[in-house]
């Protein structure tokens, strides 16, 4: 496993970005050549964190992903709380089983950010309050667009750096 460092690195290639629930795992797929982040999965979490490592090296090698990016939930100070420690032991779990290359990309207000950018949840019938699986489908689709916004995050501020460094 490589372990990057909280500064975001040149990828090449396609990256997997993931908002981490409790119950949830939203999944985004970037593109380093195109510098661009699409919502593309939410997944159930397992039973166990072999559960998500199974279905996590799964998508990374059907998409041809050599590299994760992890959303990583920083109290609003920029401290790191008990969920970021949760969040950073089962990322660095997730790519040393699967050989994915690791970063960290700060996701403080990225699921406020996705809800407001899809809208808020539909209406039930006749206008009424959404059904369960209705703010389900809602919250699937929050997470998705939060690992979307914090994979975006993460390559943008890797050409920003890459830009930094360019000899003038």
């Amino acid at each position: 496993m490589a372990v990057a460092s909280d500064s975001p690195v040149s990828r090449p290639g396609r990256i997997v970005g993931i908002d981490l629930g409790d119950r949830r795992i939203g999944v985004a797929i970037g593109d380093a050549a195109t510098r661009t982040a699409s919502p593309f999965a939410t997944l159930g979490r397992g039973k166990s964190i072999g559960d998500d490592i199974v279905a996590i090296g799964r998508l990374a090698a059907e998409q041809g992903a050599a590299f994760i990016v992890v959303g990583l939930p920083l109290n609003m100070d920029g401290s790191e709380g008990p969920q970021a420690t949760l969040t950073r032991e089962w990322a660095v779990a997730v790519a040393a089983a699967t050989g994915l290359t690791l970063s960290f990309r700060d996701e403080r207000l990225t699921s406020e950010r996705a809800e407001r950018r899809i809208g808020g949840a539909p209406r039930g019938k006749s206008g009424g309050p959404p059904s369960p699986a209705q703010r389900e489908a809602y919250r699937a689709r929050v997470d998705r667009e939060a690992a979307a916004l914090i994979l975006q995050d993460d390559l943008d501020a890797t050409l920003n750096e890459n830009l930094d460094r360019r000899p003038t």
